[in-house]
């Protein structure tokens, strides 16, 4: 199934030149891109300079999955983030709250949640949540 990607190092941020060759695609195209997928929100620093986190690479490697492996269009390809979000969406607040946490299959992107709010989109890092909790959890947990 299309192109092999190479491997994403472990780093915190990635530059848009170190993103266009782990994903395969131009600049401009990454650009062009979070234009059209309100999900695709990299942080910009000084000069405007964007910088990714890993799970920006991850989504980008699935808008490119998307559009050129499997033939989607652009809003083709929005519409079935946003079909993937929903199931991730409808799991939230739900269940019994003594029941142990199981690990959800991931929808759209490894080790991230994108929820969409009106027009904006809010993506978090859910282990990084999920650790956080724990530590609230044993900070008020008598011992």
């Amino acid at each position: 199934m299309g192109t092999v990607l190479p491997a994403i190092p472990a780093k915190r941020y990635f530059t848009i030149g170190e993103v266009a060759e782990l994903c395969g695609v131009k600049p401009h195209v990454l650009r062009y891109w979070e234009q059209e997928f309100t999900q695709l929100r990299p942080m910009k620093r000084r000069g405007n300079r964007r910088y990714y986190q890993h799970h920006e690479v991850l989504m980008i490697r699935r808008i490119r999955d998307l559009l050129y492996d499997q033939g989607f269009t652009i809003s083709g390809a929005r519409n079935k983030l946003q079909e993937l979000a929903l199931p991730a969406r409808s799991e939230v607040g739900q269940g019994d709250p003594e029941a142990p946490y199981i690990e959800p299959p991931s929808m759209l992107i490894d080790d991230a949640v994108a929820l969409s709010i009106g027009s904006s989109a809010l993506v978090f890092d859910s282990n990084a949540v999920r650790q956080e909790l724990f530590e609230i959890r044993a900070l008020l947990s008598p011992n």
